[in-house]
């Protein structure tokens, strides 16, 4: 698969610029009162950001305090610092403590579902499978798209993802949403992933290793290392989530505790709409969103490397309701096709089950 022109001319501009995140402190933010929205779509011409509208009553009382789960190493989730730089949670009457999770996703899921954790935002191709299991988690929202990518060096004969048919390819997690995002995609190409490829694992600290030896003609990396590898010209993108059809499709979504939709809809709509308007805000100020997320950052990272991550990521794109629902059932569609989920699975149903509307009510 080749990248089109337009893609080309645009990841060309931000050749320059690389990102970086690892982990970074916890903290705990305050709150004031502001009416949670939705029901429909608003421009605010003052901040730059689209809000759901809603005629929904704001939180009341002392502010609502929550824990919501993260990957402090995330830079692609950079509007969670916004929402705190900006006050977004402030002003839906939230009082909110940013946990560091680095566990895996069933028992970040099962920390939601039982009350240790209110909310988590995690990869959608990670999160599916494990939902098939029951966790008492709803879906609401997603919050960007891009970050997964394949590379090889710049010398490589390599140029799409077809030619990864036969060769060696290096991965952090064979489970991993990398692994089933692309498996897909060579699904679609007429490739069998799980008989054409010849996927090799390695620790993360140790595919670059494996490309420079050989052992392996290109390997799935995600955001940030990803865009550093391409900073300095010596390796070269074949392929990303945000390819074809893929480039409208959320890759990050929101997830609340079960509990907290049922018994307090309006504080679900709420932490729902604080991380929507912050998103949209890191839409429209890329510059911004990257001063919120370098306390975040390694040392190396420079305000350029972040701002042409937060660039690159479609933080304008954030489906809730239907449409969320539509994308949650296509990747169920895709992960039937390689095998991940059972062919007898109900795709539709699936999705109807995972995802809430907290603007619907």
């Amino acid at each position: 698969m080749t990248m089109g022109h337009g893609r080309f001319n645009r990841r060309t501009l931000l050749q320059g610029a690389g990102a970086a995140a690892i982990a970074a402190p916890l903290g705990v933010f305050g709150a004031q009162a502001f009416p949670a929205r939705s029901g429909g779509t608003a421009f605010d011409a003052q901040d730059g950001i689209c809000r759901t509208a809603s005629d929904a009553a704001p939180l009341s009382g002392a502010p609502r305090k929550l824990k919501l789960s993260w990957n402090a190493g995330a830079v692609c989730l950079a509007p969670l610092p916004v929402a705190i730089d900006q006050g977004f949670f402030q002003k839906h009457n939230l009082d909110v403590e940013l946990v560091n999770y680095s566990g895996s996703t069933d028992q970040l899921l099962e920390a939601i579902a039982t009350g240790k954790s209110d909310a988590g935002l995690g990869m959608a191709l990670r999160w599916l499978k494990p939902l098939e299991q029951g966790f008492d988690v709803k879906i609401a929202a997603g919050t960007h798209g891009g970050c997964m990518r394949v590379l090889t060096r710049a010398d490589s004969a390599l140029k799409g993802l077809a030619d990864l048919k036969g060769r060696p390819v290096g991965v952090g997690d064979l489970a991993g949403p990398d692994k089933n995002f692309f498996s897909i995609q060579l699904s679609k190409l007429g490739i069998d992933p799980n008989t054409e490829v010849d996927w090799r694992p390695y620790p993360s600290n140790l595919l670059q290793l494996a490309v420079e030896k050989g052992e392996v003609q290109a390997v799935l990396v995600a955001d940030p290392v990803a865009y550093l590898w391409l900073k300095d010209g010596t390796y070269k993108e074949i392929a990303s989530n945000l390819d074809g059809d893929y480039k409208d499709r959320t890759c990050c979504i929101v997830g609340l505790r079960g509990s907290l939709v049922r018994e307090e809809p309006q504080v679900a709509r709420a932490v729902t709409q604080a991380l929507l308007d912050a998103a949209a805000f890191t839409s429209h100020h890329p510059e911004q969103a990257a001063k919120s997320f370098l306390p975040y950052a390694p040392k190396a990272a420079t305000l350029a490397d972040l701002e042409g991550m937060v660039r690159y990521h479609t933080h304008h794109h954030h489906p809730v309701g239907a449409e969320l629902k539509q994308e949650l059932k296509a990747y169920a569609d895709d992960l039937k096709r390689v095998a991940v989920f059972k062919p007898s699975t109900d795709t539709a149903r699936f999705a109807e089950k995972i995802y809430v509307d907290v603007f619907g009510v």
